[in-house]
């Protein structure tokens, strides 16, 4: 009876192992960089202080999670690094989900002239540069 209360307990750790390895397969991870206007950087960081309640809902219904931004000053100038993990199935789908919601809309319109694309970005017509991921480990 022990012997078989032991197998199952260990039969359930090992699946649920395996379970977890998947789920971390399917996150996908983003970076990206875009220079801030050092005269807006306190009213960038006031509005990050109060995110929107509608913003960071949508943000988890598009299947965002982990999502950080992080502010460094090189030299004379400041910029912003995004970091946040994907684990949808669709993701420009979700993208568009995101940029139609006008609670989004709303709020870019008062983030983004705070921020300063980067020359590539701005070339686009983008705003965030994505950044190339050399190395993760977990």
């Amino acid at each position: 009876m022990k012997r078989s209360i032991l197998t199952i307990f260990l039969l359930f750790f090992l699946l649920a192992g395996c379970k977890e390895e998947a789920k971390q397969a399917d996150v996908k991870r983003f970076g990206s960089v875009i220079g801030l206007k050092s005269e807006k950087l306190e009213d960038y960081k006031r509005l990050h202080a109060n995110a929107w309640p509608e913003v960071l809902k949508k943000i988890k219904e598009c299947n965002i999670r982990n999502y950080s931004i992080y502010l460094q000053k090189i030299g004379d100038a400041y910029y912003l690094f995004s970091y946040f993990e994907y684990i949808g199935k669709d993701f420009d789908a979700d993208m568009k989900k995101m940029a139609d919601d006008p609670n989004t809309q709303r709020w870019w319109k008062e983030t983004d002239p705070c921020q300063s694309p980067l020359p590539e970005a701005a070339a686009k017509k983008q705003m965030w540069t994505d950044m190339e991921e050399v190395f993760h480990v977990d």
